[in-house]
């Protein structure tokens, strides 16, 4: 009998969620439990998807079963795959939520299991209350709710925003593990050299997919700060742009920050992500909105400082004048916090404070409060 069966993007998708799943999986593998992952064969409409591509390159997870066969506007396919694992009688079934549009989906085939099987329905909420605008969305994130015996909640304002839909008590705070599916920690050296960057700048890392809620205008104009122009910072933009590049190339331009930031303008394979942090001096999360970040968790694994701006659960996990800074939502405030780090030379500081902070966010310590929930 499988013991878990989890639900949602995994290879041959990419991703921060699909990287959850595999380092999930693994964990589970690792506990001698038996698991299997059950992700799309279709997760977005071309139309949907402002990326280049929403396919992996490179190998699968190792070890772990995944099942490429969810068609996330097919109801049909819905009720099927609904039906398929609930023979496979698992104990528990753990889906990811992220968006409304996936929550006919998600929810159906969440209906179908229970019908069907003893099996405990548990939601992983990445988000409750989404970032962008969506049709109807509490109606449909309230119908994928209502499917589920219970909810892990990786911040607590989302798990604050989940009363807004059900009034089930069976809901649990556990922060964002690490992500430690990147390999191991190299060095700055070994980093600039791969990355054909030169030793004599400081670097920021600003990393992901570029949308504006994650508030990179906010960066580059904290950038135009006088006081910084005494240190040689260079910004480090490591993701693929999902709108219009041309705002920020504008931004870029109008404060003559041509020669400081480097946009690699692609997405950033999983063999590289090692050097791109482990090449950084501090990595940057200057978010207007957000629940929790995978960002944050790489940082912690490659033991980097980290500046984060005071919303949803990134300041739950990033101790301020610590392992790094926590800002208001605007440029001077990030200004104050980078000239703080360079004027005073914090990174070696806040490196060694990571180390110890990031005992917090195991995998282990995830799967336990699962089994408490």
């Amino acid at each position: 009998m499988l013991t878990k069966i989890l639900i949602g993007p995994a290879y041959p998708l990419r991703g921060g969620i699909a990287d959850f799943n595999h380092a999930l999986g693994q964990s589970y593998l690792q506990t001698n439990q038996r698991v299997k992952i059950y992700t799309f064969s279709l997760q977005y409409p071309g139309f949907l998807f402002p990326g280049k591509t929403q396919y992996a390159e490179g190998d699968p997870p190792d070890h772990i079963p995944i099942d490429v066969s969810i068609n996330s506007i097919n109801p049909l396919n819905w009720i099927k795959t609904g039906n398929r694992i609930a023979k496979e009688n698992p104990e528990q079934v753990i889906i990811h939520y992220w968006m409304p549009f996936m929550a006919p989906c998600l929810g159906t085939i969440a209906k179908q299991i229970k019908k069907k099987s003893s099996a405990k329905i548990i939601g992983i909420m990445h988000n409750v209350i989404p970032h962008e605008n969506f049709p109807l969305k509490n109606q449909l994130t309230k119908y994928f709710v209502s499917q589920c015996d219970g909810f892990i909640a990786m911040s607590k304002s989302v798990l604050k925003d989940l009363e807004q839909f059900t009034t089930n008590q069976n809901k649990i705070f556990i922060p964002h593990p690490i992500y430690n599916t990147f390999g191991e920690k190299v060095s700055k050296q070994e980093s600039l050299k791969n990355l054909n960057l030169s030793s004599e700048y400081k670097y920021l890392l600003f990393f992901g997919i570029i949308r504006k809620y994650k508030g990179l205008d906010i960066l580059i104009k904290a950038l135009s700060d006088q006081r910084l122009s005494k240190f040689p910072i260079r910004l480090m933009v490591a993701g693929e742009f999902y709108e219009e590049r041309k705002f920020y190339d504008d931004l870029v331009a109008k404060y003559h920050l041509e020669d400081k930031i480097i946009f690699t303008n692609g997405f950033v394979p999983a063999d590289k992500v090692k050097y791109y942090f482990c090449a950084s001096d501090m990595v940057v999360q200057t978010y207007k909105s957000a629940t929790q970040s995978g960002v944050t968790q790489i940082a912690y694994h490659f033991e980097r400082p980290m500046l984060v701006t005071d919303v949803g659960g990134l300041a739950e996990i990033v101790p301020h004048q610590k392992v790094g800074y926590i800002t208001a939502i605007n440029p001077q405030s990030v200004a104050d916090a980078l000239f703080d780090f360079f004027e005073n030379q914090r990174e070696e500081e806040f490196s060694k404070n990571a180390v110890i902070e990031k005992a917090k966010f195991s995998w282990e310590k995830f799967i336990e409060g699962i089994k408490k929930l």
